[in-house]
């Protein structure tokens, strides 16, 4: 009888990636998949461990798992990704009842580490980046009509603050003929939205070609039949280029949509973090992509309370995001992560001044936000049809302004027939929070 796993996979889209390709290799080798992991033989945590709060939600989600393995629910516990490749030691040391626990070089490998720990063995692999795969077979855990698509991994950006290149390595784009190819089986099977991620989306290409070819793989991504959008995430301020915007601007098949992590405005804080630019240089960069992009919908994310971050370092942060006014923008508290430069520099800040800092900035985009869904009134939009809402007794969508999973929604009411996975045009009747509400315009 085939093994019944599951997998439990936290952390951010590019994570994703890592799990849709292990659960490939777990079905190539004739085992049974299962989405509830207290129904699997063997669970897999695919943990996140980029900051404070993802490395305690995995640990807590690894605690939780052990107790149904103690129960005798479970019977084996593989711990993956991210924090397993960080804190090796510690997990082994402090968390025994993993029978196994594989650095990111070990995916591919992972059939193998569940024969092995159904036989009895434990297993400690971290085998060396150079062995780490960014191709294979996938099984797509998003919904059929979209699915993420990783360009590269690493990161060849040292910001102060991120230990994503201790963890990941540098950047490693991947093969453009590979990326088309996956994107063509994408759409066979029904795929109509492509979301671009990696560290820094921006920089694709440029340890393999010598040169920035994010413009050239979009090119060839948009000739693929069936893509209707493709959204960028992960967008460095400093690598956009005029010739990526324009290409934006020309082509309707890419989402007029740029999601572009800023991290602050103070320029003394940016060069604290190892990060160009000041407020004016940033200001004058969103201004031209707006007037190169009509219409662009910008998300960002800013960090409050970096060490060193004084008020008036705070100040200039919420008066540019107050006169830049981004349609999307999250924020998160500064988390010290081991390995840093920043971890180690004099000024912490107080926790509960970084979380103080935080809910303002939120507080005033709630304001931003709530006058930019107001603005839409009005408007028909392109929405791609995701459910049917049984409570709300209406049907449920994007448009090219929400990434799934970040942004909003648009509910709306219809007498058509729909399957998710279709799109069509919705007038903006009113807005509730933060989605907007509509009726079916054809």
């Amino acid at each position: 009888m085939a093994i019944r796993v599951g997998m439990v996979s936290l952390g951010c889209p590019k994570n994703q990636m890592d799990a849709e390709l292990m659960l490939a290799k777990l079905e190539e080798a004739g085992m049974d998949l299962v989405a509830d992991a207290a129904l699997a033989e063997a669970v897999i945590v695919n943990t996140c461990g980029f900051i404070g709060d993802a490395k305690q939600e995995a640990i807590e989600t690894i605690l939780e798992l052990a107790q149904l393995k103690k129960e005798g629910q479970i019977r084996k516990l593989i711990v993956t990704g991210c924090l397993a490749e960080r804190y090796k030691n510690e997990i082994a040391k402090e968390l025994p009842e993993c029978d196994a626990v594989l650095g990111l070089g070990a995916n591919a490998d992972i059939a193998a580490v569940v024969e092995q720990v159904m036989h009895g063995e434990t297993v400690y692999a971290f085998p060396t980046r150079d062995s780490w795969s960014l191709d294979g077979n996938r099984v797509q855990t998003t919904p059929h009509f979209f699915a993420y698509m990783r360009v590269g991994d690493g990161c060849n950006n040292r910001c102060t603050y991120c230990a994503i290149p201790l963890i990941r390595g540098g950047l490693r784009s991947r093969e453009e003929e590979a990326l088309v190819e996956e994107a063509t089986a994408l759409a066979q099977n029904g795929v109509k939205e492509l979301i671009l991620v990696a560290q820094d989306t921006t920089l694709y290409g440029v340890d393999r070609y010598g040169e920035k070819r994010l413009p050239s793989l979009l090119r060839r991504l948009c000739a693929v039949d069936g893509i209707e959008w493709i959204r960028l995430l992960y967008c460095y301020p400093e690598h956009i280029t005029d010739e990526l915007l324009s290409l934006m601007a020309e082509e309707p098949k890419i989402a007029k949509y740029m999601d572009i992590p800023l991290q602050h405005a103070s320029g003394r804080v940016l060069k604290a973090m190892n990060r160009p630019g000041d407020r004016a240089s940033l200001t004058a960069l969103l201004r031209r992509i707006r007037e190169t992009v009509p219409g662009i919908t910008l998300r960002t994310t800013v960090m409050t309370g970096f060490p060193g971050e004084t008020d008036e370092d705070f100040e200039e942060l919420c008066e540019f995001l107050q006169e830049v006014r981004f349609e999307r923008l999250g924020c998160f508290a500064y988390s010290a992560e081991e390995g840093t430069k920043a971890a180690e520099m004099p000024d912490q800040i107080d926790e509960d001044v970084k979380e103080n800092r935080r809910e303002i900035v939120m507080q005033q985009q709630a304001r931003i936000s709530q006058e930019w869904l107001e603005a839409q009134v009005g408007k028909t939009m392109r929405v791609l049809v995701e459910s049917y809402d049984r409570y709300a007794e209406c049907w449920f969508g994007r448009t090219e302004s929400d990434a799934p999973d970040i942004d909003g929604k648009v509910f709306f009411s219809t007498e058509k027939e729909l399957v998710p996975g279709d799109m069509v045009n919705v007038e903006i009747i009113d807005y509730m929070d933060w989605d907007l509400m509509g009726v079916c315009a054809e």
